[in-house]
């Protein structure tokens, strides 16, 4: 069996930090990042394992946003910086690969499976399973346990992922889906009558962290920092019972792009409980959204519709 080398656990000491005078009415979450050099999304990682104490007081997520003010003191719990971990190989877990080639693999990624594990000690995702069978991913890229990644799909997406199994590869194909020069089709399940085809270019704006949510930016908020413009186009490929499945061609990557523009344009995704009307008539479990094919220089790959999309399908064409 082939074991995936693990490294040495590298953690940072304990931390106590006094509030500046001029860092008087930053948000915990800011000044945790600014001062520990991590991510927002790291700083509230630490919040949700009780990592912080503000004046000796352990504080949890929900206290992110709270203001600071000048002289009060922070402590932080060591901690492990993400690209010092390293995540399980699982020998056990599937991995259907579609393609692979020198420096990257394709692989099918099913509903429900995150892309990269966020703790040490957290398996069932991609990256645990592509690890046992590609040990040289380990410490590529991002490393630690977003090692090889180079782009993302939602948990409840399925369809075709890249890894990069070299440093050279990763960079590569960072700035090629940084530029927009990867070709990324989707299949998606849309509720309504989606008419003909068409393309859209909207701001969108993250309007909550934890669960997560996009949603298109007012005229008054398109130059607010965080505002970033998501464009796709679409095409109707067939009219279902109450729905319509389109293919999906997005230009840009933001979280959440193509169910926020769906929905905003009035047409959430069949199963969306974050972006869809709480009465969903098909019943879907999950989000209708299928990562169909990618391409990009030799790179070609194409993933069939992952079960539950396919059985949605036959249901909605037989009126059931």
């Amino acid at each position: 069996m082939t074991r995936t080398p693990r490294l040495p656990r590298v953690q940072d000491a304990s931390r106590s930090l006094e509030v500046l005078a001029e860092e008087t009415g930053s948000r915990l979450d800011v000044f945790l990042a600014a001062r520990l050099g991590l991510s927002r999304a790291q700083t509230r990682r630490l919040l949700a394992r009780g990592a912080v104490r503000l004046e000796g007081r352990t504080v949890a997520e929900e206290a992110k946003g709270v203001a600071l003010k000048a002289g009060e003191t922070v402590d932080v719990a060591p901690f492990a910086r993400p690209e010092h971990a390293a995540a399980r190989a699982q020998p056990d877990l599937p991995l259907r690969e579609l393609a692979t080639g020198p420096g990257w693999i394709a692989v099918d990624k099913p509903a429900g499976v995150p892309v990269h594990p966020l703790e040490e000690d957290e398996t069932g995702t991609v990256l645990n399973a592509a690890l046992a069978r590609h040990p040289e991913i380990q410490g590529v890229g991002e490393k630690g346990l977003r090692s090889g990644v180079v782009h993302r799909l939602d948990v409840d997406t399925s369809g075709v992922l890249l890894l990069a199994r070299d440093e050279p590869t990763w960079l590569r194909l960072r700035a090629a889906f940084s530029a927009g020069r990867v070709d990324k089709v989707y299949r998606a399940i849309a509720l309504g009558r989606v008419e003909g085809a068409g393309s859209v270019e909207v701001p969108l704006l993250t309007a909550r962290h934890r669960p997560a949510r996009v949603r298109v930016a007012r005229p008054e908020e398109e130059r607010v920092r965080g505002v970033r413009m998501a464009q796709l186009a679409w095409r109707v490929l067939e009219e279902l019972e109450g729905a319509t499945l389109v293919e999906v061609r997005p230009r840009t990557g933001f979280l959440h792009q193509i169910r926020a523009i769906f929905a905003w344009l009035g047409h959430p995704l069949a199963g969306d409980r974050a972006y869809g009307p709480p009465d969903d008539p098909t019943g879907a479990a999950r989000h209708m959204l299928h990562a169909s094919e990618i391409g990009f220089e030799e790179i070609a790959a194409r993933a069939d519709d992952a079960p539950d999309f396919a059985r949605l399908l036959t249901a909605l064409r037989s009126g059931a």
